[in-house]
């Protein structure tokens, strides 16, 4: 099933009078009278908004009220009280997809997508890294942002570092749970993967005409279960989940984080490298860590110094310095 937030604006415009009354009870025909609705129209709406998993509390001559929200991420959630200029303002959500990444790139082109969101309650093959296979069952969060970033090619190799460091903020501020940031493009909550970032860029000679931003949260989703299937890849540190409290709702980080995103990725456009560098680095769990790099078949071990002004990971060999811009970490 596929919801945009151009559609279903009665449905939205019900539920949100609902939401304004909080534990009121709100009669078919007061609603009707305000939203200039049929009651038949109305009746049908409020059914369709509980076959979403709001609760709804329906009383005989009292009327409706809404107890609880649904924890799917569909598009009005997304964009319920959203304070962002454009990144957000436009969401595609699915029940199930193969790849959110792979619908956003499929429509990145148009111009009027710049901001838009795709996201999906789970993905039959969603992608990470290199080509990897991303799990993503019910309960956690797998988007793509379409972003039309307006500065010079060179910075697109810090935009995974400004997603991690947005990404970060966002679980801070929403959940209060410190998360770490492992070299190129993971979150980490104990050691072990709590979130992982892709890009996918569409660069024409100098100019940037899209970046696809692919960001797999492990909100609310069993880490045995994703385990099974991938701790036979060469880059497995194990998995970790946000929460356990499966009526936790996720929309708040899903918002907070395009927030963060989009100052960000201002910060970026006004060519605040060494701000966004610095803010990765202050959280990072791979520095000042003896580590092994595997690129190729190829390993590097060394100590991890620090990060280039382009996002290489500066490993130090005694007193030689290597820059490595790809591959998979493991801690010595």
């Amino acid at each position: 099933m596929l919801y945009t937030s151009d559609e279903n604006q009665g449905l939205v415009k019900v539920l949100q009078f609902l939401k304004a009354h909080g534990m009121e009870y709100l009669s078919g025909e007061d609603l009707s009278e305000v939203l200039k609705i049929s009651r038949v129209a109305i009746w049908k709406h409020i059914k369709k908004i509980q076959s979403l998993g709001y609760k709804i509390e329906s009383k005989q001559n009292l009327g409706y009220r809404l107890l609880d929200t649904t924890n799917l991420l569909l598009p009005w959630e997304i964009n319920y009280e959203l304070r962002t200029n454009q990144i957000g303002k436009k969401v595609y959500y699915f029940d199930s997809i193969d790849s959110t990444q792979n619908y956003a790139n499929s429509i990145a082109k148009n111009p009027d997508e710049f901001g838009s969101v795709v996201i999906a309650q789970t993905q039959i093959l969603g992608k990470g890294r290199q080509g990897r296979k991303w799990i993503s069952p019910k309960g956690g969060i797998w988007m793509s942002v379409i972003l039309r970033p307006n500065f010079d090619v060179y910075k697109i190799t810090i935009i995974p570092f400004a997603v991690a460091v947005a990404l970060h903020n966002a679980i801070q501020k929403t959940l209060k749970i410190e998360t770490k940031l492992k070299w190129p493009n993971d979150l980490t909550s104990s050691g072990k993967k709590i979130a992982g970032i892709i890009i996918d860029a569409s660069i024409e000679s100098t100019k940037i005409e899209s970046v696809v931003v692919g960001i797999g949260i492990n909100f609310c989703v069993n880490p045995k279960q994703i385990e099974r299937q991938i701790k036979k890849n060469g880059n497995f540190y194990g998995v970790n989940t946000l929460t356990t409290d499966k009526n936790l709702k996720s929309a708040p980080l899903v918002r907070q984080f395009l927030v963060e995103l989009e100052l960000i990725m201002e910060e970026l456009g006004q060519n605040k490298i060494q701000s966004i560098v610095k803010k990765w680095t202050e959280n990072s769990s791979t520095l000042g860590k003896n580590i092994t790099v595997t690129e190729g078949g190829v390993k590097i071990t060394g100590k991890a110094a620090g990060i280039d002004k382009d996002g290489s990971l500066l490993i130090l060999q005694g007193s030689k310095s290597i820059r490595i811009t790809s591959g998979d970490i493991t801690y010595d």
